[in-house]
């Protein structure tokens, strides 16, 4: 008997999580519309976090009025069952909710050198890759071709140039997540003493290199490896050089340090 009521516990259970799992869109899809909606910024008031309802945090996203708090809550509910936003009841009561950031909330504020997490949400759902997804499966049946390419026609590197904004995108995405991660480690990290020419592999915009020279001033050069329209237009500065794909084997690396990022 009590083997059965476990048994049935369990299937009661699995047939919640697959549910869940079911409507799991609904979690990166509510992401993206508050990242959007520039909701996290509105919210932070420079620091303040100070608690503020769905009307509230509506006034300063659309301050020329209009906008439905009622679906703007359902979105904030949603994301508070997953730690992006605390919920406060005002005198425990149910009729006003109030919502501030958490520490998950606070990667999506822009900091002030323009960078967040939210960038990285927004190029992880654009339109292009969300076709890509619905043809994944496809990459099982048929390897030959990637579902990005078959979604769009065209390797997504390639369309990328053909997209500026999305490139740009990506570099400030990539910018987002890699600046916080190196100032982490620079801090405990020392294993750049002693290297002369340092190599950065898919550096992307440059941010890390950047950050490694402005610390080790000992690092006399530093290569910056990424494709053609990813360093395009990466800014240099002193004792940075980009190294674009096609003249990767034109150098001799056997003296140099090399990291990827």
């Amino acid at each position: 008997m009590e083997n059965k009521r476990c048994e049935e516990e369990s299937s009661k259970s699995a047939r919640l999580a697959i549910m869940e799992l079911a409507n799991m869109i609904s979690v990166p899809m509510s992401l993206n519309a508050i990242v959007r909606l520039n909701v996290p910024d509105a919210m932070w008031q420079d620091g303040s976090n100070t608690p503020l309802s769905a009307s509230q945090i509506l006034t300063r996203v659309l301050p020329s009025g209009g906008g439905d708090p009622e679906n703007l809550q359902r979105l904030l509910r949603m994301l508070t069952s997953y730690h992006v936003f605390e919920e406060h009841l005002i005198d425990g009561s149910d009729s006003e909710r109030r919502y501030s950031l958490t520490q998950i909330g606070k990667t999506l504020v822009t900091d002030a050198q323009g960078l967040s997490y939210a960038s990285y949400v927004l190029q992880h759902h654009q339109e292009e890759l969300m076709r890509a997804w619905e043809v994944v499966q496809d990459a099982v049946v048929d390897p030959t071709t990637e579902p990005f390419v078959k979604a769009n026609g065209e390797a997504a590197y390639s369309y990328y140039v053909r997209k500026p904004e999305m490139n740009g995108l990506m570099l400030k995405a990539m910018s987002g997540v890699s600046v916080p991660f190196m100032k982490a480690m620079l801090d405990g990290y020392d294993g750049f003493e002693g290297v002369e020419t340092l190599v950065d592999v898919g550096g992307s915009a440059g941010d890390c290199l950047r950050m490694i020279l402005h610390k080790h001033p000992a690092v006399r050069q530093g290569l910056n490896f990424d494709l053609p329209a990813v360093v395009a237009k990466v800014p240099t500065i002193p004792g940075e050089f980009i190294i674009i794909f096609e003249q990767f084997c034109d150098f001799n690396f056997r003296k140099f340090f090399f990291f990827l990022s």
